[in-house]
């Protein structure tokens, strides 16, 4: 009798829950006829995002079209190099992180100036310095440095080199107009013309001293021009100097030299004429 009522009551829970769905399912609200509402912008919105749209197109083809017009005019090219240009100058600066500026090149109507602690032009072949310049000192590393003006080179002080060349087939001259040229060397000056003359020439008088030494002239011939010529008196009849032909060198105490008609002896006189008159 238990398991009897106990069913009976299970179908009665299972009646009432049934019946209770059913009752729900017909409560719902039927959604077949319900109004539909759209979804999107409209009016006065739609037109000014459309608006908005076309403003921002047109700013992009003007942007595009000044790009263009910049890149034509400054000749942005692959190939052509880079022009700048200006109505008065040209300045390129460079600054650090800190934004002080460490450096800056001005391209003027009249100069070129270039601000920075130093200054180098390289070869683009190898990357060797060819011109650097700093505070201290100005270096040339071109294998030849040429002057083509007519004035040449000018230097306010001392120019160190080991080594003065002339161009082939020119003449090497080192001359001061209005002053004095000197050439001094501790351990000596050489002066050598292995396939021509030397001369050395001057208005006044030319010295040749040795302090220490002694002046060695050696050369097959020895020529003394303009020598002055003194006077001898001699008591031999054979002697005439419509033909004298031959003289001796003599030297004064003073150090002049002149020439005296050979003889038997020696015909330096010490108070010859020349020597008097010196």
């Amino acid at each position: 009798m238990d398991r009897s009522t106990n069913l009976d009551i299970e179908e009665l829970k299972m009646t009432r829950e049934q019946y209770i769905l059913a009752t729900q399912q017909n409560n719902l609200p039927r959604t077949e006829n319900a109004q539909l509402y759209p979804v999107g912008i409209y009016g006065w919105r739609k037109r000014c995002l459309y608006f908005f749209v076309l403003l921002l197109l047109v700013t992009m083809i003007v942007n595009l079209a000044m790009t263009i017009w910049i890149l034509k005019v400054m000749n942005f090219t692959v190939d052509s190099p880079l022009v700048l240009q200006s109505d008065r100058n040209v300045t390129v600066n460079a600054r650090n992180h800190m934004g002080q500026l460490t450096g800056q090149l001005t391209i003027g109507a009249d100069a070129v100036e270039a601000q920075c602690k130093r200054f180098e032009v390289r070869a683009s072949e190898d990357g060797r310095v060819l011109f650097s310049a700093d505070e201290d000192e100005i270096t040339i590393g071109a294998e030849k440095l040429k002057v083509t003006g007519t004035e040449g080179a000018v230097f306010g002080h001392s120019v160190e080199t080991p080594h003065i060349r002339a161009e082939p087939s020119q003449d090497l001259r080192l001359e001061s107009p209005t002053r004095s040229l000197i050439m001094e060397a501790p351990r000596g000056v050489q002066v050598s013309a292995a396939a021509g003359d030397f001369k050395a020439t001057c208005r006044k008088e030319l010295h040749l001293q040795s302090t220490e030494g002694e002046i060695f002239l050696n050369a097959e011939t020895i020529k003394l021009g303009n020598l002055p010529t003194g006077s001898f008196s001699s008591s031999s009849p054979s002697s005439s100097s419509s033909r004298q032909t031959v003289y001796e060198l003599c030297v004064c105490p003073n150090g002049k030299l002149y020439l005296s008609p050979a003889g038997v002896g020696s015909t330096c006189q010490s108070s010859s004429n020349i020597c008097l008159w010196s």
